[in-house]
């Protein structure tokens, strides 16, 4: 029972919508106390939605004429359709006959009809022409069971005789159409299918079958090919999309065995883009079309596509572990062939953390779970990229895997792993005794250096609770962890390095700027004020051009950083960089005046000593 509680202006609205819509309703009962309780049942909080909902597709039904079957129908297409419909596609479904050949322009209902049939249960947005019930609620009723009898079926069927109407058979594939002259063209193109795989008539079908014979040659193939393939691979234009390659996609096995006994298809055909049937139903997870498929004598279960992706490969990165089973159970099948990147079944799987497919296929002998893409990466380095642990676990668990195998840029897992914060993961690998926590990638950086950078505090701790982890290791242009944690204001991070005793917090980098000089440039008070409270940081220390952390945060206008400076450190205010540029000096060019007045406070001083 739909039981809703009001609270904003749109609920309130629609509370008094539905006691309009139910005021007959309310009339007809043949006592007061009768009509104050559904009245209360209606616009008080916690109202029974069903009941309200019986009482308005019941007045619904009761209209004269064809408004009874107008407001049904539309009620069917606004709360069924696959995606949400413009008025215009609505009004131009609505006008479809069926068992007709031609549609006539005079049964296009206009607009103020389609709406009073339905007794204000829907609306349309002003902004997009986009037809919406008017609640959620009303969503949910509607597709229960029982309400909307053989919804799927009518809504197929419709989408199939506008198709075959002898105008839309005419229509040209060359490109030179604008579908947005047809409002319901693009909709029954790209769905008709949907419908159909749900609840297939005898009638769906012939019109179906009707239409796939002559696929090749109709608009609805242009439409559809040029929607559903990935954008990496359209560019491969090979054969054509048939219509037995439309059943596949769609995964309607009846229809498909009707193709297949009719003769007149290729089952091992390529599309535009190299997809065979087959590929288009393990692509999807329709198991019962692939098994259809499968018994055919004449299948080839390994025949790639256009990038060298076989069936397999589809279903494994897709996750559809009962197909994946179905073709593992061929002798015809290559588990680890991979595509042209390299991309085996397996890495696929991986990277995308299906477990279940990732463990069928270790399970077999013939699969290599170290084998690497063309960017040298494995199915341990993409799930320690997108942080699946529990491929991580599955892949570790084999004793032919290298966990420390680089792959590219020299980045290991863990390096990949603490690049991206993938804390759990970081766990597993650091747990082996072969996972060295401190290998260099091609930069120079260690995987702590990664996590210092990117602000993981928790896998930083990790690292450093190892005791062959050097947190001094320097990086790219010799910034080591602390210097970059400084940078960045991680002062979680910061912490956590300055607690080892083995950490130099005054080391600087290959432009002689220390971890305080890159916090006072940045601004990163709260690094600038740990650092200060070092006794081993000079807060005076010069980079290899002579500009001290204060001229740094005197030039970016960091005010508070130069307060620190000046409060908490032994630092020279009138120290010259070597062009002869002192903090005020720069300050004053750079038009930062509140750090000009606190340096002249400080310096004017001194010089009138002279």
């Amino acid at each position: 029972m739909l039981r809703y509680k009001f609270g904003s202006q749109i609920d309130i609205r629609l509370r008094f919508l539905l006691v309009a819509l139910n005021i007959d309703a309310v009339l007809s009962e043949t006592s007061l106390a009768k009509r104050e309780k559904m009245l209360r049942e209606v616009a008080m909080a916690g109202i029974d939605l069903d009941n309200v909902y019986d009482q308005t597709l019941l007045r619904i039904k009761e209209q004269k004429g064809d408004r009874s079957r107008l407001g049904m129908e539309v009620l069917m297409w606004v709360s069924h359709a696959e995606r949400p419909l413009r008025i215009d596609e609505l009004c131009l479904a609505l006008a479809v006959e069926a068992e007709t050949t031609e549609l006539d322009p005079k049964n296009v209902p206009p607009q103020h009809t389609v709406l009073g049939s339905c007794l204000g249960l829907v609306v349309v947005d002003k902004e997009t022409s986009i037809v919406r019930l008017i609640h959620h609620t009303l969503q949910e009723y509607l597709s229960r069971p029982g309400v909307l009898p053989d919804v799927h079926t009518r809504l197929g069927e419709t989408c199939l005789t506008y198709l075959n109407y002898d105008e839309i058979k005419g229509l040209p594939t060359d490109g030179a159409l604008n579908i947005g002259d047809l409002p319901f063209l693009e909709y029954s193109s790209l769905h008709w299918g949907r419908h159909a795989k749900i609840e297939l008539s005898d009638y769906a079908k012939t019109l179906a079958l009707a239409l796939l014979n002559r696929y090749d040659s109709h608009i609805a193939s242009v439409i559809l090919s040029e929607r559903i393939p990935p954008m990496w691979i359209r560019l491969r234009r090979q054969g054509s999309f048939t219509g037995f390659h439309c059943a596949s996609y769609f995964g309607i096995d009846d229809v498909m065995a009707e193709l297949i006994q009719m003769g007149d298809c290729d089952i091992n055909q390529g599309d535009l883009i190299g997809f065979t049937p087959l590929i288009w139903a393990a692509r999807q997870g329709d198991q019962r079309a692939v098994a259809l498929l499968l018994i055919q004598d004449d299948i080839d279960p390994d025949k790639p596509d256009g990038h060298d992706a076989t069936p397999l490969w589809w279903a494994s990165r897709n996750g559809h572990e009962g197909v994946v089973r179905l073709l593992l159970a061929r002798g015809d099948v290559n588990p680890d062939k991979p595509d042209d990147d390299g991309e085996t079944p397996l890495l696929g799987a991986s990277c995308e953390g299906h477990e279940g497919v990732v463990r069928l296929l270790l399970e077999r002998g013939d699969v290599d779970p170290d084998k690497a893409c063309i960017y040298d990466t494995t199915p341990l380095w993409w799930a320690s990229r997108y942080g699946n642990e529990g491929v991580v676990r599955l892949i570790l668990a084999r004793g032919d895997v290298n966990p420390n195998k680089p792959g590219s840029y020299g980045q290991t897992p863990l390096h990949i792993a603490t690049r991206c914060g993938r804390e759990g993961v970081v766990r597993l690998l650091l747990a082996r005794d072969d996972v060295n926590p401190d290998q260099l990638d091609d930069n120079g950086e260690t995987p702590l250096w990664w996590a210092s950078y990117n602000w993981y505090e928790d896998v930083v701790r990790l690292l450093l609770a190892r005791g062959d982890v050097n947190p001094d290791q320097l990086g790219d242009d010799d910034e080591m962890p602390l210097w970059w944690a400084s940078c960045n204001g991680h002062e979680g991070v910061v912490k956590l390095l300055l607690a080892r005793d083995d950490a130099n917090p005054d080391k600087p980098d290959s432009y002689g700027q220390t971890p305080l000089w890159s916090a006072s440039s940045h601004g990163r008070e709260g690094v600038v004020k740990l650092l200060l409270a070092r006794d081993d940081v000079n807060p005076d220390k010069p980079d290899s051009d002579g500009k001290t952390p204060l001229w740094g945060a005197s030039c970016n206008g960091h005010e508070g950083a130069v307060r620190l400076l000046l409060t908490g450190g032994d630092v020279d205010p009138d120290k010259p960089d070597n062009d002869g540029l002192s903090p005020l000096d720069i300050a004053a060019q750079s038009c930062h005046w509140p750090i000009v007045a606190l340096l002249q406070f400080l310096i004017t001083p001194v010089s009138g000593m002279n």
